[in-house]
């Protein structure tokens, strides 16, 4: 640490790094002008930069320049079980190498601490109209992960530095909102704001507390996890002030989702935003996390909002000590990170929204960001036609937009008891009057806390809920990351005879195309208590304002007739959430209890494993030189491809590439779980790459049309098959291979395997117009090239159709202009110029040692020589 600004916290034993004073010794004035995300940047560089480069990194802050990366050194990282578990994968498989190449494996160990949650391997098999659903769902959990949950028990025993919070518990942000941060640390006698990384796009959940956290893959979170600093350019800082406050009967859900489309609009991608101003102030912790939340899906790196007096009250609400909490104000009112010390900040760019203008929303029917106000429902074409389905549901068949995921689910919403509050007083309004959900519709209720079993209990709506359907099936993340289990046989077979267009409704924050289930054509995102609502209706085709649900007494009953007053969810929110409530919860998940040391710092690989096998990155053709030469193209794609289309985590099906080899592995059909639970075995894994029935490779045409699925083309005979089969095609022959592609390549869920499944494949580089941030550095994790187009130039001008051959040529620099040499079949040659997307020294190494594994094997090799 260095000493010349550590100085005494008043009215606490501790010190903390007084930035400010760093900041004012280089420009006077300049502190008061710098944003949040500025401050919480040079207190880390104070703290933990080596000394000489402090000032040169402090002035790219206080000048806004962009010239050099300064380090981050985040506090903890956070992870989820399949990316985490795949990132202690890939270190258990990093302590092989180490120990075959002579060193020690025991001193392969996560630097920064380690809060592994397991919350993402369970399906909602058993519905929440189940009263049994919870622990079926549980057991089935259990019985199809014993290999993962193997492994995963013996990190917290061979790995120091872990900490591992095992299933049926709750979700990662969640936790890490109500329990996990501190906010403001103490340690070693130094106090310090809480920042971390997250092996989930939704890790920004907790800037609504202050903490600076951005959700990363699961490499970028290994480089971490190893001590090496996370090497940034100072990022755009937008400010976007919030004004007036939002009308009756809106939820912070409809808040949300308009600002997801009004910031998508203004292009906020990869920026840092700050919200301020009244409207700010005016929102409860609960409100600001289903803001912060959704920052990847309007495309932000973080979604901030300052301590203040909302933040302290969510402390004492959640049953932080008072110690804690007076620190944390302390702390934020010293070191100017309390919210009425940062009036005179100085942004870049202001955005300005007013949430009085918020109507009731939904989004979709394919993205998160295309907002569907529900009065617009008619207008849109989404409710058309009800009559017909009507007399379809009359004749005993599924009506047209049939419903059959209804589904509140965890991250996005549950974190706000008043969203929860909300759906449960709508479900006993409209238990009241006989209304029920309707047979098809697949309800579930799968918080990411079990607090919210005890408040709705104590609120005495979970009775409600259930009535509806909407029982408690799981603590996990669940529908929304594709994980809403079967469907009844005959529903499904009649989904599939009548080719019946079929949808989901989710208070999640994702509903890509193929995501949320295999035969729910396209998904909707809506508030808990309109996801009740659709139970209840059972198609979209059902106007959620207009029609009528029921008749009772000679009267019509409409969605504003059971929908709960502002004053009565209010009312019951202060009476019914308690701070001994997480107590309850969180103390005895937390105590700490003394494990036994592995016997062993090297695992115990299962041979017949197809969740956990020893890594590939250190063998064969991944070990050699990427030359960059002679590439054929495995796809050429759209604009908007995700990471569910690079590599789906949905329900593994038997006619897929993955299912037939689990199959010939011995795996019965029930088991065969999601792609996102084998991500821990490389062989289930690369079987995945590409695999989404939406996708569209534009090589892949049968009699002049492209064909949706996952399909490519092989070179030079032309012939369309399968992807998996394309891939192993190349493999077997050895031929590097490249991706071309159009704008926003890669966003979504930060999800490693699409960056490692390409490299397994063979691809060496990838051209778009333009990369989502986290899976760009996924990329340069697993060592392939991303490369952008320059403006004006896409696969379309250049008349690309995949018999090409493709050189990379030219200097690897940060941003450097480099050759995209293209080899047309009738001999003709093409320079396009590309701009090289290693955007810091950092990645350079990285890339150059052959991603983030090899880079530190090697640097761990001769530290051990040299000492």
């Amino acid at each position: 640490m260095n000493s010349q600004y550590r100085k005494p916290l008043p009215g606490t034993a501790l010190d903390y790094f007084d930035a400010r004073a760093a900041v004012e010794a280089l420009k006077p004035g300049a502190w008061a002008g710098l944003p949040y995300t500025a401050r919480v940047h040079a207190e880390n560089i104070v703290r933990r930069a080596d000394p000489a480069i402090i000032n040169d990194c402090l002035t790219q802050l206080i000048e806004r320049k962009r010239e050099r990366d300064f380090p981050w050194f985040p506090a903890r990282v956070v992870c989820h079980d399949i990316l985490g578990q795949t990132a202690l994968v890939d270190l258990a498989g990093l302590r092989d190498a180490i120990a075959d190449q002579g060193g020690d494996p025991a001193k392969v160990n996560p630097v920064v601490p380690v809060q592994l949650i397991v919350d993402h391997s369970l399906a909602v098999e058993c519905g929440g109209f189940d009263p049994d659903a919870f622990q079926k769902n549980r057991d089935i959990e259990d019985r199809r992960n014993e290999d993962r949950f193997h492994f995963i028990e013996w990190t917290k025993t061979a790995f120091d530095n872990v900490d591992v919070i095992p299933a049926g518990n709750g979700i990662m942000h969640q936790i890490n909102l109500e329990k996990m941060s501190p906010v403001i640390h103490a340690e070693h006698g130094v106090a310090f704001p809480d920042t971390c990384v997250g092996t989930d796009s939704h890790t920004p959940h907790v800037d609504a507390l202050g903490v600076i956290a951005v959700g990363v893959g699961g490499l970028e979170a290994e480089n971490v996890m190893l001590g090496r600093a996370s090497w940034m350019r100072l990022p755009d800082i937008v400010g976007v002030e919030l004004s007036g406050r939002r009308q009756p009967g809106i939820t912070a859900t409809d808040v949300v989702l308009a600002l997801t489309e009004f910031l998508r609009r203004e292009k906020v991608v990869g920026a840092y935003l700050e919200f301020y101003g009244e409207g700010a102030a005016s929102l409860t912790i609960g409100d600001r996390a289903t803001i912060s939340n959704m920052a990847p899906e309007y495309g932000a790196t973080a979604a901030m909002f300052a301590i203040d007096g909302q933040t302290l009250d969510y402390l004492r609400l959640t049953g932080r000590s008072d110690e804690q909490v007076k620190l944390v104000e302390t702390y934020a009112r010293e070191a100017g990170l309390w919210a009425d010390s940062l009036r005179e900040v100085q942004y870049e760019r202001v955005l300005r929204f007013d949430l009085s203008s918020v109507v009731r929303n939904m989004a979709g029917p394919s993205n998160p960001h295309k907002r569907l106000p529900t009065s617009a429902l008619a207008e849109r074409g989404i409710a058309a036609n009800l009559a017909a389905a009507r007399e379809q549901e009359a004749q005993g068949l599924m009506p047209d937009g049939a419903v059959i995921i209804a589904a509140i689910t965890s991250c996005t919403n549950t974190s706000n008891p008043r969203n929860v509050i909300a759906a449960g007083l709508l479900a006993r309004n409209a238990r009241k009057l006989g209304l029920t959900r309707k047979p098809w519709v697949k309800t579930s209720l799968a918080p990411g806390s079990k607090v919210v079993k005890l408040y709705l209990e104590e609120a005495g709506l979970l009775d409600d809920l259930e009535a509806l359907g909407f029982g408690i099936v799981a603590y996990a993340c669940t529908s929304c990351n594709g994980m809403s289990g079967a469907l009844e046989p005959k529903i499904q077979q009649e989904i599939i005879d009548r080719d019946l267009y079929a949808t989901a409704v989710l208070s999640g924050n994702r509903n890509f195309d193929g995501r949320i289930h295999p035969y729910a054509k396209q998904a909707f995102l809506a508030s808990p208590p309109l996801v009740v609502a659709y139970a209840i209706a059972g198609t979209v085709r059902f106007d959620i304002e207009q029609d009528v649900l029921t008749v009772v007494d000679g009267k019509e009953i409409r969605l504003k007739d059971i929908w709960p007053s502002d004053e009565e969810i209010d009312a019951i929110v202060a009476r019914a959430v308690k701070p001994e409530q997480f107590n309850q919860i969180y103390i005895p998940m937390f105590e700490k209890r003394a494990a036994e040391k592995a016997a062993s710092p090297l695992y115990d690989w299962r041979p017949q494993s197809t969740y956990i096998r020893r890594p590939p990155y250190w063998e064969g053709a991944l070990a050699g030189e990427r030359s960059l030469r002679g590439m054929r193209p495995l796809a050429l794609l759209p604009d908007n491809i995700t990471t569910d289309h690079l590599s789906p985590s949905n329900a593994i099906l038997m006619n897929s590439a993955a299912g037939e080899y689990l199959h010939k592995m011995g795996l019965p059909e029930e088991d065969f779980n999601s792609y996102a639970t084998h991500r821990g075995d490389h062989l289930t894994a690369q079987r995945a790459t590409f695999a989404n029935p939406q996708l569209v490779n534009e090589m892949a045409v049968v009699d002049g049309e492209v064909q949706k699925g996952s399909l490519a083309r092989v070179e030079p005979e032309g012939k369309v098959m399968r992807m998996w089969e394309a891939i192993e095609t190349y493999m077997n022959r050895k031929q590097p291979l490249i991706i071309i592609a159009g704008a926003d390549y890669g966003q979504g869920s930060s999800r490693d395997w699409a960056a490692k499944g390409v490299r397994l494949a063979g691809v060496e580089a990838i051209v778009a117009e333009g990369f989502e941030r986290i899976h760009r550095t996924n990329l340069i994790g697993m060592g392939v090239l991303p490369l952008e187009f320059q403006p004006g130039t896409t696969r379309k001008t250049l008349q690309l159709d995949g018999t090409e051959t493709y050189d990379v040529q030219g200097k690897l620099t940060p941003r450097a202009e480099l050759t995209l040499l293209i080899h047309r079949r009738n001999g003709d040659s093409l320079t396009v110029p590309v701009t090289c997307r290693l955007d810091s020294s950092e990645e350079v190494s990285v890339y150059e040692a052959g991603g983030v594994l090899q880079r530190f094997a090697k640097d761990f090799l001769e530290s051990a020589q040299t000492a």
